[in-house]
């Protein structure tokens, strides 16, 4: 055997007997304790295999309305070869003699939990630790630097959502903090503010674990509309104390951007493009007035601090996608995380069929979104029947694999600017419809829709919007009854 597997074998586990001790005594002697530690521990978490069997049985008495004590349990004890070990069931009255307390067991229960913890990390090594170093065409590293993580993310945020049923009074408690912030917010938001306001009008903000969906076909803006709410959020972030009296994002946020069709460095020239007024394609080209760089140069430096991250891998798989927005969140936060666009992922190689596939990346966003606690905007394709309908208007049925994207988003919303198709019926001059069409491009000059085709928190409908194609920028109409206009 090898050294560092007999080290292994003689290592001493983390563990605290007389923590364990102290629970099962206070427990034996006032059973309404279980109800303090039943959502922290279970009779895995014990150390001493005969403490867990104690707490179980006890446990299920409870469960079942029966009184757990040392004299009720010692039935189920007699024959049990751990008790007979240490002297019989006489070891039950032991423990209830011993309670020092039962204020003090949802500590002596955290102790045990963040102990067995603990024992759970040192096996999850070993086990990655042995399969690394089994050699086997089954396995490659980087597969097994997704599952690893995935398996470390997934301990480290065990025991922070429980789950189960909560009584009216704490769901009413939820919904009024909600309410409060979106009245602190003055805006009526109970989400992240997307930096339209029109658009956080109709959605209330951007809503934790929420799947949202913007669809359109090419040259609508759709990666125009996703990039301008991803810097407005990131623009706006700011830390401090929250209501619950934790520090963390309390304007804005930490802003998640898988670019998976576009390079890292075409989509900071589109963000610097908005910023600076300066059109994308005189950056390309290097025709910038000496005036256009300087304003060029001046965002750069005012956007090279937003927390505004990019990964710009191509064809990523979702699991992998969940492994690094995982990362993301533990190293520098996260609050906001776009992918533009799904067709561009792939699923786990396992389903047949691209409907199958995309159903697969649909759920796996959502799952994101309520693992992670945070908003997902996932951009979409729309199938070419749009362009054979005399109003392009987008529809839900255009989605291409349109079941599953619909079914799994929270919201679904399509970019449309007619602006786009009216340029390509301009008549001749001579025509007699020239006017009639020179007077509707004036009308539609630089507006946009959004069409909001789903929202399960609110009505749908269309939000009008400024877009400036030059700049690659969306913003808000100017309304002359609306006092409280913005510029982003």
């Amino acid at each position: 055997m090898a050294d560092g597997a007999i080290g292994r074998e003689m290592r001493i586990q983390p563990h605290n007997i007389e923590a364990e001790q102290a629970l099962l005594g206070a427990l034996l002697v006032n059973n309404e304790v279980y109800d303090r530690v039943a959502q922290l521990i279970e009779p895995r978490h014990f150390y001493d295999p005969l403490h867990g069997r104690i707490f179980e049985i006890a446990a299920r008495r409870i469960q079942q309305g029966a009184l757990a004590t040392p004299v009720t349990l010692k039935p189920f004890f007699e024959a049990d070869p751990g008790m007979i070990e240490i002297g019989g069931p006489a070891y039950l009255a032991r423990l209830a003699g011993g309670a020092i307390s039962i204020f003090n067991a949802r500590d002596y229960a955290q102790a045990i939990h963040d102990l067995a913890l603990r024992r759970e990390l040192i096996l999850l090594g070993d086990e990655i630790a042995a399969r690394a170093g089994a050699v086997t065409t089954d396995s490659e590293p980087r597969d097994q630097i997704t599952e690893a993580e995935q398996a470390l993310y997934a301990l480290a945020e065990k025991g922070k959502y429980e789950g189960g049923f909560v009584s009216f009074l704490r769901a009413t408690k939820e919904a009024l903090d909600t309410a409060n912030a979106a009245y602190q917010r003055e805006g009526g938001l109970a989400g992240i503010s997307s930096g339209l306001i029109d658009m956080d009008r109709k959605l209330g903000g951007l809503h934790p674990s929420d799947l949202l969906i913007i669809a359109g076909r090419p040259s609508m803006g759709k990666t125009a509309l996703a990039t301008n709410i991803a810097f407005n959020i990131a623009r706006k972030h700011k830390v401090g104390q929250r209501q619950d009296g934790t520090t963390g994002t309390v304007d804005g946020g930490v802003v998640g951007f898988f670019s998976l069709e576009m390079s890292a460095e075409q989509l900071a020239t589109r963000v610097l493009s908005e910023q600076a007024r300066v059109p994308s394609e005189k950056i390309r080209r290097g025709e910038m007035e000496e005036d256009d760089f300087r304003r060029f140069v001046h965002a750069t430096a005012e956007l090279a601090r937003i927390p505004l991250f990019i990964d710009d891998t191509p064809a990523l798989p979702i699991s992998t996608m969940a492994a690094r927005a995982r990362r993301l969140k533990r190293q520098h936060g996260l609050d906001v995380l776009v992918v533009d666009y799904l067709q561009l992922m792939r699923g786990a190689g396992r389903n047949e069929g691209r409907v199958n596939e995309v159903s697969e990346i649909t759920q796996g966003l959502k799952a994101i979104a309520k693992e992670l606690n945070i908003p997902v905007i996932a951009l979409s394709q729309l199938s070419r029947q749009v362009e054979n309908r005399e109003d392009k208007r987008p529809q839900l049925s255009d989605l291409r694999e349109s079941g599953s994207i619909e079914q799994d988003a929270d919201a679904v919303m399509f970019v449309y600017r007619e602006e786009y198709y009216h340029e390509r019926l301009k008549p001749s001059e001579e025509d007699p419809k020239f006017q009639e069409w020179v007077e509707k491009a004036e009308r539609i000059y630089n507006k946009a829709e959004v069409i909001i085709g789903k929202q399960r928190h609110g009505p749908i409908g269309i939000i009008e919007l400024m877009f400036e194609g030059q700049f690659t920028r969306f913003g808000d109409l100017a309304h002359e009854d609306r006092s409280d206009r913005r510029d982003f």
